[in-house]
């Protein structure tokens, strides 16, 4: 951390002076919330730009957000708290040009089955967010005999019908990024990483691992202008993967798709066949605490639905929890940068129940680990949404001051245990 206001270094919250820095703990604070909400931001703004979509309005923030941060301009509290809340905003706006990127360019996710089993012959496993990246190596793989398989936050890209279209990409592998080291170990063919949190590899698989776009690794091949012959010459070399059954997820729940089945929602929670929907979501980790998780899902009541999106949801995406009139229990979103769709949804209900998104019957539990879900939690502020359950633990760099801020205005509540939190919500 760095104080501006007396040039000191220091290591924990403040400076290491005696006097008026002691009182800016909590612009620091706000200072490194904001920064990294636009980290978030600008992973979103990246994958736009990246398939031709830019947006002026969103670059202007980021220069006058990272001025009032980068240099010794402001120390004024309530403008840097709506600086935060209106970093929120723009993400909104940033979410959305994404989205309508991604649509635009590979249609309207729908509902799709995944196997997450083996087909027999070379494999590719790409791991990221960058559907460019996938369908420019599906162009290039197809008609190769080389199958491709998705990782983590690549899960979604299977509900995209121009990417669904090509018939090797047959499946997923692996779950949560924390589990790339050992899920690479064991994958037998090529990996590719464009953006995902990407683990410095085993010596045994860095030989086999290749990096493009903005990610690099050290004595790893890097690909450059999406030319991915060096990978598909790795994974023609390898040994074949051997044929391997596996379950199946369901993926590609975008705001179209669940919008499509709206009134049947509402009938049924009308007639009080669906009690509550809960979404489940976030940024995943290592941490034990994070089982809170996939107890809490396990503990959700039968006449619940449960809503997820982003790597969060490979806690619990396994799980079989049935339907209620044709409904599936479990709907995954997609990614990350899918919160839009969940926004989408949300503000859909609030319009056909005539009453304010805080009044429906909808509770947000959400797992707090990095930017992406930073940068989402200031747009749910922004959209005024409260009573948001966070954890495993209280974000690092917030202080206690601003904690409470939150706390007393949008009633943010860290969690506790799944089955008090769920008995707090249903009352």
């Amino acid at each position: 951390m760095f104080c501006y206001q007396c040039e000191q270094a220091s290591k924990g919250t403040g400076c290491t002076t005696v006097g008026v820095c002691e009182k800016n703990e909590d612009i620091q604070s706000l200072q490194d919330t904001l920064l990294i909400g636009l980290k978030g931001m600008a992973a979103y703004a990246y994958h736009a730009r990246e398939l031709g979509t830019r947006d002026e309005e969103v670059d202007a923030f980021m220069h006058e957000a990272l001025f009032s941060t980068g240099t010794n301009v402001n120390f004024d509290l309530n403008r840097f708290v709506g600086l935060v809340l209106k970093c929120g905003e723009m993400n909104l706006r940033t979410m959305e040009m994404l989205d309508k990127a991604h649509t635009s360019r590979f249609g309207n996710p729908v509902p799709t089955s995944v196997s997450t089993g083996m087909k027999a012959g070379p494999g590719i496993v790409i791991t990221g967010h960058d559907l460019l990246d996938l369908y420019e190596l599906l162009k290039q793989t197809e008609g190769t005999g080389i199958n491709i398989y998705t990782h983590n936050e690549m899960l979604p890209a299977h509900g995209y019908p121009e990417l669904k279209k090509f018939k090797h990409l047959v499946g997923n592998y692996g779950g949560g990024w924390q589990k790339q080291k050992s899920e690479f170990a064991e994958f037998p063919g090529a990996i590719l990483a464009n953006t995902n949190c990407v683990l410095l590899p085993k010596e045994s698989y860095r030989d086999r691992l290749f990096t493009c776009g903005i990610t690099g690794i050290p004595n790893v091949t890097h690909i450059e202008g999406r030319d991915f012959r060096p990978l598909i010459d790795k994974a023609r070399s390898l040994p074949p993967l051997p044929e391997k059954p596996g379950k199946t997820l369901t993926t590609g729940f975008h705001y179209t798709a669940i919008l499509g089945v709206a009134d049947k929602i509402i009938d049924l929670i009308k007639a009080g066949k669906i009690r509550h929907i809960f979404l489940v979501g976030g940024c995943d980790g290592s941490k034990p605490q994070r089982n809170y998780y996939t107890e809490f899902v396990e503990n959700v009541p039968q006449d619940c639905l449960v809503l997820t999106l982003g790597c969060g949801k490979y806690r619990f995406n396994y799980l079989d929890l049935g339907s209620i009139d044709g409904i599936p229990r479990l709907i995954d979103i997609g990614q990350c940068n899918d919160a839009y769709s969940a926004i989408q949804v949300t503000l859909a209900l609030a319009k056909a129940f005539n009453v304010g998104v805080n009044d429906l019957p909808l509770s947000l539990v959400l797992s707090w680990f990095e930017q992406k879900a930073v940068a989402i939690l200031l747009t749910l502020f922004h959209l005024g949404i409260k009573g948001i359950r966070i954890g495993p633990t209280p974000p690092a760099f917030i202080t206690p001051n601003v904690l409470k801020v939150l706390q007393d205005s949008f009633d943010l509540k860290l969690i506790s245990t799944p089955t008090e939190d769920i008995k707090a919500i249903l009352g």
